[in-house]
């Protein structure tokens, strides 16, 4: 197994939690790493007919038989069981009982936030990072090998090339699940929605041309982007709010939190297309923004992480709030420095005078070094970047 870098966030909240609810995409290696932290506990999948038609017939007598608690995989097939969780744990007042997983954040969160409220923290594991997976000396040697392969657990654990693999997650769980959630009839539809996505991945988010281009409604669309934010296939960036007496853009950037999965609704078949590939730019910006998510997730927290951009098309990738201070972050995907990659930050702290911190430049080389107080990485230190200012937690 690949070890995991949250899971030393999650032993830390089984102290002083009595469940921890960990949540993620399928097959982002949450089954693995539950199994992994309570090795000595008894572990239950609701995924098997028997098991939950056991659960929802008779919760207290299967609770009874797990005395010392346990893992509870795909929680929410059995959502009338979380009342019953709330009445054991608050009885038993012991810490670290139950670890639950869920992958559909719809149906889990829902019940989990009813009747768990103030009795389970929430943990967000997503595919592997470019740390983990150096660290266990299996990340792809190229960039393009990167963006391409993604980092889902699967495609490193198993003999499986990106196409195989990702043309079956794409129908099994992507149009399946989503479908499902959301009792959609017209799959051509869907399948054209969610590509269409992938090609609007780190861009702003015009739901009105993207309910045109689809031939559905603008509600539909909302409720579409909803439904894959909650599944984690995608999510959107907020605006910052500072405007430093600048007119600022409103509307969120969409990314797509693995760029393998992304490669494939883009029809990227081979790392080869991406040296060409029209959209290279906004695949590596996806690159580094999930990972600056990832490293957030990874330590138990959520950072508040925007984008600022005004009306006069000045901008900057990132800006993570430290506390009173902001930290600003720029992405390009050229591989060779070059003088202009540092425009807008110098722009952007020009304005924000006091108010900046750390500035951060992340680029498509490997060299790590300072430019005029401005911090460069190579694309696979991301994850190391939030570590250069106080970031402002939130709990997950």
């Amino acid at each position: 197994m690949i070890a995991r870098d949250i899971e030393a966030a999650l032993r830390h909240l089984l102290r002083g939690f009595p469940i921890v609810t960990l949540t993620g995409p399928r097959q982002s290696g949450k089954t693995t790493l539950a199994r992994v932290v309570f090795a000595d506990r008894p572990y239950v999948s609701l995924e098997d007919p028997d098991v939950r038609q056991m659960v929802l017939e008779d919760p207290r007598s299967f609770l009874e038989r797990h005395p010392n608690g346990a893992v509870l995989d795909e929680v929410q097939r059995a959502p009338q069981l979380l009342s019953y969780l709330q009445t054991r744990v608050d009885a038993d007042g012991r810490m670290g009982l139950f670890l639950l997983t869920g992958s559909q954040q719809f149906g889990l969160m829902s019940g989990v936030t009813q009747s768990l409220a103030g009795r389970t923290a929430f943990v967000e594991l997503l595919p592997f990072s470019i740390h983990e997976l150096e660290r266990a000396g299996v990340r792809p040697a190229s960039l393009d090998a990167m963006l391409f392969e993604g980092g889902y657990p699967p495609l490193y654990d198993r003999s499986l090339t990106p196409r195989t693999w990702l043309s079956a997650y794409v129908t099994a769980y992507v149009e399946r699940d989503v479908r499902q959630l959301l009792k959609i009839q017209d799959l051509e539809a869907f399948q054209r929605f969610v590509r269409l996505c992938a090609g609007r991945s780190g861009q702003i988010l015009n739901l009105s041309s993207l309910a045109t281009d689809c031939g559905i409604t603008h509600n539909t669309a909302k409720a579409w982007i909803s439904v894959l934010e909650a599944s984690y296939i995608l999510f959107q960036l907020r605006p910052h709010h500072a405007n430093f007496s600048k007119r600022l853009v409103k509307s969120p950037k969409l990314y797509f939190y693995d760029t393998g999965l992304l490669c494939w609704l883009l029809g990227v078949r081979e790392p080869g297309q991406l040296a060409t590939h029209p959209l290279r730019g906004s695949i590596f910006e996806t690159l580094i923004v999930s990972e600056l998510v990832k490293s957030c997730f990874n330590r138990g927290e959520r950072a508040t992480l925007h984008f600022w951009r005004d009306s006069n098309g000045n901008e900057v990738d990132i800006i993570a709030d430290a506390g009173r201070k902001l930290m600003p972050i720029e992405i390009k995907s050229g591989q060779t420095l070059n003088r202009d990659f540092f425009t807008g930050l110098e722009r952007w702290m020009a304005l924000a005078g006091d108010h900046a911190i750390s500035p951060a430049l992340v680029y498509g080389g490997t060299d790590a070094h300072a430019h005029k107080g401005i911090s460069v990485f190579g694309w696979h230190a991301a994850g190391q970047v939030l570590e250069g200012a106080a970031v402002r937690p939130h709990a997950c």
